[in-house]
Formats: C-alpha cells, sequence, structure tokens
C-alpha cells in the first residue's frame, strides 16, 4: 500500500475577505474552512496518510481553535512556495510516495476531485492537477479597446495538486529563488511533467465574503431568524444610549446596566436564534457586576455564544421606537457601531425609527422602546 502526504497549506492572511480572522479559520455552516478541508482527506486509499498544516506567524492559536487535535502545525515562509517547501521539508523524513497540495481556502474539495489525483498518480504520472476549461468569453482591455483571447486550450487550475514526493521536494528546492503562482509551475521549471484531471466549480476557493455566501448555499446550511423587543423608562439626566451610540436627551434611561434598548434587543434576538434564552438569564439584573454595564458587553457576549455553535450573524435590524430623542442624525453611528461589536459588515446592519403617533408611553413620552430582528447561519 502506498504511503500519501497530504500538505494544507493555511499561511494566509485571507484580506480581501473583510473579516477580522484569515479566512481559513473562519467558520463555515458549523465547521471552520480548515477543517473542512482537512476532514476532505479522510479515507485516502493508503496504508499511510500523513496530513499537516502550514500556518502564518502568529497564527497557532487560531489553528488550534479551528483543527482541534490536528498535528502540530508547520511554520509557514514568506510566499506561498515558501511555504509548501517548509511544508515538503518537515514531512521528508515520513518518506511518502505521493504529497498532494492542497489550500486550506478551498474547503469543498470533493472525494471525486481527490481521487482524481491519487488514480492519476497511481497509474504513472509524475504529477496531476485538476484542470476546468475555461467557457467565458475572455476579453483584455488594451487602452479604450477590448481585444478577445480565444479560449482554446485555456484551463483553470485548482487544488489538491498531486506528485511524486521526492521530485516535487527537490524542485522547491532548486527552484526557492524564483516567483511562481503554484506548485504545478515548479513542477514545469523542473521538468516535471504534470496531467490534467477533471475538476469541479463547486471546488471553488473562498476569496470573498461572497464566496463564503456561494459555499453556504452549496453547503445546504440552515438560516435561522429570532425576535427581541425591550423597553425602558425616561429619568433624570441629559442623554441617552442607543445601539451603542450617546445620544444627548433632555433625560436619561432608567435601567440596571445603560439601559441601550436597542442593543437589549438585539442581544435577545441573536440570543433566540441558538435557543440560548433571554439578557436576563445571561445578566441578572440583581447581580451587582452590571450595574451600570455598557450594553455592547451584552451583545459580544451573544455574538460569542453563536461563534461557538459555528453560526454567524449574516443580519440584523433594530427599530427604535420613541417620540424623542430623533434618531434620524445618529443613524450611520449606530450602524457602525453594531457592526463594530458583531464584526460584521456594516451593509448588514439596519436601524430604522418610527413613533407611535403620540399613543401609549411612548407617545406621552415616558420611554422608548425597541424592537430587533436578527438572522443566524449556522
Amino acid at each position: 500500500m502506498l504511503k500519501i502526504a497530504v500538505l494544507i497549506v493555511a499561511a494566509g492572511k485571507g484580506e480581501r475577505t473583510g473579516r477580522e480572522k484569515p479566512k481559513q479559520y473562519e467558520w463555515l455552516a458549523g465547521k471552520s474552512l480548515l477543517a473542512r478541508s482537512a476532514a476532505a482527506f479522510a479515507g485516502l486509499p493508503a496504508q499511510e496518510t500523513t496530513i499537516r498544516v502550514v500556518i502564518g506567524p502568529g497564527q497557532d492559536d487560531l489553528y488550534a481553535a479551528a483543527l482541534p487535535g490536528g498535528a502540530p502545525p508547520v511554520a509557514g515562509g514568506a510566499r506561498r512556495q515558501d511555504s509548501v517547501r517548509l511544508g515538503l521539508e518537515a514531512i521528508e523524513k515520513s518518506a511518502p510516495d505521493f504529497v498532494l497540495i492542497h489550500d486550506a481556502a478551498r474547503p469543498l474539495v470533493s472525494p471525486s476531485v481527490i481521487a482524481n489525483v491519487v488514480n492519476a498518480l497511481t497509474a504513472g504520472a509524475k504529477g496531476a492537477v485538476p484542470m476546468l476549461a475555461v467557457a467565458d468569453t475572455l476579453r483584455r482591455k488594451d487602452g479604450d479597446a477590448w481585444a478577445t483571447i480565444p479560449r482554446d486550450n485555456l484551463f483553470r487550475a485548482q487544488t489538491p495538486q498531486g506528485f511524486r514526493f521526492a521530485d516535487i521536494l527537490k524542485a522547491h528546492r532548486e527552484f526557492a529563488s524564483r516567483d511562481v503562482t503554484d506548485d504545478v509551475e515548479i513542477a514545469a521549471l523542473a521538468g516535471i511533467k504534470v496531467e490534467a484531471v477533471p475538476g469541479e466549480e463547486t471546488n471553488l476557493k473562498i476569496t470573498t465574503e461572497k464566496d463564503f455566501a456561494l459555499a453556504e448555499n452549496l453547503l445546504g446550511g440552515e438560516s435561522v431568524s429570532a425576535m427581541g423587543y425591550d423597553a425602558h423608562r425616561f429619568c433624570d439626566g441629559d442623554h441617552v444610549w442607543l445601539c451603542g451610540v450617546k445620544v444627548p436627551h433632555t433625560h436619561g434611561m432608567l435601567g440596571h446596566s445603560d439601559a441601550d434598548a436597542g442593543l437589549h434587543a438585539l442581544t435577545d434576538a441573536i440570543l433566540g436564534c441558538i435557543g440560548a434564552g433571554d439578557i436576563g438569564q445571561h445578566f441578572p439584573p440583581s447581580d451587582e457586576r452590571w450595574r451600570g454595564a455598557p450594553s455592547w458587553k451584552f451583545l459580544d457576549h451573544a455574538a460569542k455564544l453563536v461563534a461557538e455553535k459555528g453560526g454567524r450573524i449574516v443580519h440584523c435590524d433594530v427599530t427604535l421606537i420613541c417620540e424623542r430623542p430623533k434618531i434620524g442624525p445618529h443613524r450611520e453611528a449606530m450602524r457602525t457601531r453594531i457592526a463594530e461589536i458583531l464584526g460584521m459588515d456594516v451593509a448588514r446592519v439596519s436601524v430604522k425609527a418610527t413613533t407611535t403617533e403620540g399613543m401609549g408611553y411612548t407617545g406621552r413620552q415616558e420611554g422608548l422602546a425597541a424592537q430587533a430582528v436578527a438572522t443566524v447561519r449556522l
């Protein structure tokens, strides 16, 4: 039986997604991208399979959280090719027959794509890469004109890219000073013939935020929405806190914490999405630790509970119900603050305001209320 090594490259910063963490450590329908990529290689037809992950500097804690129980990671280099070479050298002593080099940012690679690469290697190929023929019309801009590029013999390369281990290690060492885009290019420099095998459209590389949404749809993840509501009386004071923003007003707001009805309602909505009770269960008003506490801490806690369950908050909508203060001048600051607390795109945060036309306690300006709806992808 063969000895196969799998080298997963996860050393990049992944900044184009706009997320707080590098994309390989973000969650996708309950699992990190890295965990999904690693799990795809379970059941390889080999007597011995070694899976190692190459990570970037300062990513050890992220790695441990994303792949619990994984083998010790390999420290990567400044370029992808440096990271691959260091990874290959880290598994050299295990002397595998073949190595499959895979990008952690391709979490949906299928068993059939992996089998295509392995089967080509076992049939005698020195290298194998999944390829897809280019189907779209390609055009290159030349000044104010567009030139059409023939699609004949144009292909898109995917991973895993498989090689005879000794050959690709030697090639990486020999051409370490050259700048290349992938391991096929290194192989070509070394004269290693690489065969194309069928790739799949679903083996997409996560690069932007929209790619996360597409991948979630392909996985068939579930979206859950829930509602929250809160109300507080006015009291003596000169400002109120609403959606994390200090708003000047003729009165203050009565409450055990800072009485931010907007964040309280949103916190309850998020807790409702994961069946985690309400804000009072997590931060009881009888507990003096929370007297005067800023409500962003409550919202942050709810967001962390969602993350622990492998979920992601994808949208939230807050409606403030009051005659005064006027919300319009502060609306964008409120949206921005909520987005900051939740670590999400401000475009996915909505803050609205309405009145009750003079009716009820809000109409009499005895207090104000807020309702919120949150949507979580699990």
